[in-house]
């Protein structure tokens, strides 16, 4: 008996404690047999396992315009704008980046500045680009130290390249316009012109130009710059006009009637260097003076000029531009 109540009282142990374990709260499952969260309120009201989103604003680049290429040297005129709902300002950096380097090239710290207006970037002074590949980037964060949002629609990011422009094509320069009946540069070579200054000699700057403004007039010829006493002859066969003196311009000069129409002018020869007088007949090559600085000259030099229809003769008269034609009897072409 002892030995079947202590059989008896066991089993009674283990129902009891079998009734225990169903009677325990069992989880909750799904319809798919899976486990479902809890629904009392974990970390602020979110179930477990679930994230509370939240809508956190953040700069944005609306707008960023930049060439697309552009020339060595100072960087292109960059602009940026700058949105973020409920903020006024953000910190932005603009930074110009080598591709073959990967390396910032210039960087713009441009501190606090307004969201929602277009504005360009100030690139430090000093600050040049040489031909290349960039990227120009901007990053920005606001007070809360949200960083700038990059999208495929709104990177913030933009490709320059700088490169040295091409030289134009060399071109030939335009023939000058000449006047109808008026023997050209080449024919006056095939009649046998000769340059008219003897010795080493150059066509100096503007300011010896035919056309060059002078006070109250224009310079009607071309200056031969040359060393004093250096001989001047006539390019051509014709007939000396006049010969004198004018304290305040031409100085000693010379006018020749050509055989082709031409009148030439000789001013600034040296002084007792004249060698024709009026009505005398020259050939090409025939001496007329030496190389000076007499009357309105600050250097020694020929001045010359040509006319058509006579020189200072009558209302038809008038200068042209002498420099054709001396080139062409400097290179007889």
């Amino acid at each position: 008996m002892p030995a079947l109540r202590t059989g008896l009282a066991r089993a009674l142990l283990v129902a009891a404690f079998a009734v225990i374990v169903v009677a325990a709260p069992a989880a909750a499952t799904g319809s798919d047999g899976g486990s479902q969260a809890p629904s009392s309120p974990l970390s602020g009201g979110s179930q477990y396992g679930i994230s509370k989103a939240s809508a956190v604003p953040h700069p944005a680049v609306t707008s960023l315009t930049t060439p697309a290429t552009a020339v060595p040297g100072r960087p292109p005129r960059v602009t940026y704008r700058i949105d973020e709902p409920g903020e006024t300002r953000v910190d932005l950096t603009v930074a110009v980046h080598d591709l073959s380097t990967g390396k910032a090239a210039v960087v713009a710290q441009m501190g606090w500045v307004r969201t929602a207006r277009t504005t360009a970037v100030v690139w430090p002074h000093g600050a040049t680009l040489a031909p290349g590949s960039y990227h120009v980037s901007v990053s920005a964060h606001d007070r809360y130290n949200h960083n700038l949002t990059r999208t495929a629609h709104s990177s913030g990011v933009a490709t320059l390249t700088v490169a040295t422009p091409a030289p134009a094509p060399a071109t030939s320069p335009a023939a000058p316009a000449l006047e109808a009946g008026v023997p050209t540069p080449a024919q006056t070579v095939a009649d046998g012109a000769v340059f008219p200054v003897q010795g080493t000699h150059n066509f100096g700057g503007p300011e010896n130009r035919y056309g060059a403004p002078r006070s109250g007039y224009f310079h009607e010829g071309q200056d031969v710059l040359t060393a004093e006493g250096t001989p001047i002859v006539a390019p051509l066969g014709g007939t000396i006009t006049s010969t004198n003196y004018q304290a305040s311009g031409a100085g000693y000069y010379a006018v020749e009637r050509t055989e082709i129409g031409f009148d030439f002018m000789y001013a600034h020869c040296k002084a007792a260097s004249l060698a024709v007088s009026a009505g005398q007949a020259v050939s090409p090559g025939s001496p007329i003076c030496d190389a000076g600085q007499t009357g309105d000259a600050t250097a020694p030099h020929l001045h010359f000029e040509m006319w058509v229809d006579g020189w200072h003769e009558s209302s038809a008269s008038h200068s042209i531009d002498p420099l054709p034609y001396l080139e062409a009897w400097e290179h007889g072409a």
